[in-house]
């Protein structure tokens, strides 16, 4: 365990013991949908680290936030941290449209997810942090291909 309290569980892969913690107290298809999400976000690139912000909220970083989880009575979100320029050609964005900061992906039980658009959009919020963040892309630098 490091200083930061994270553990590896394979190679590459940086996972942070409070998620599960997050995730073990939460109902069963919250769970699911919550280690579904996981998986994708470190899926989406293997330089994918897990922490905890805001006391209890799971987020997953690189180069800057890339999203966050927070379950709610009926549905879980996850928290797109993009500025709302990453495309969405899926539609799979339900909230926050007008956000200047981040937009919402909800799930509800028994709803399936888009793995591959889900996966899509994770990536590009990586792409666009490695390439100063969605603040600076925002403002007029090159947008990440």
């Amino acid at each position: 365990m490091s200083a930061a309290g994270r553990t590896d569980s394979s190679p590459g892969s940086s996972r942070d013991p409070r998620v599960d913690s997050f995730i073990e107290v939460l109902p069963g298809w919250q769970q699911a949908v919550c280690r579904e999400v996981r998986e994708l976000a470190h899926a989406a690139d293997p330089g994918v680290s897990e922490t905890i912000k805001r006391t209890t909220r799971p987020y997953f970083v690189l180069d800057g936030n890339i999203c966050a989880l927070q379950a709610a009575k009926d549905h879980v979100n996850v928290f797109l941290y993009d500025g709302g320029i990453v495309p969405d050609p899926e539609g799979i964005i339900t909230a926050g449209h007008s956000n200047k900061t981040a937009r919402t992906v909800a799930f509800r039980e028994d709803e399936a997810i888009n793995a591959p658009a889900l996966v899509q959009i994770f990536r590009q919020i990586i792409a666009n942090n490695r390439a100063g963040g969605w603040r600076k892309l925002k403002t007029g630098g090159p947008m990440s291909r």
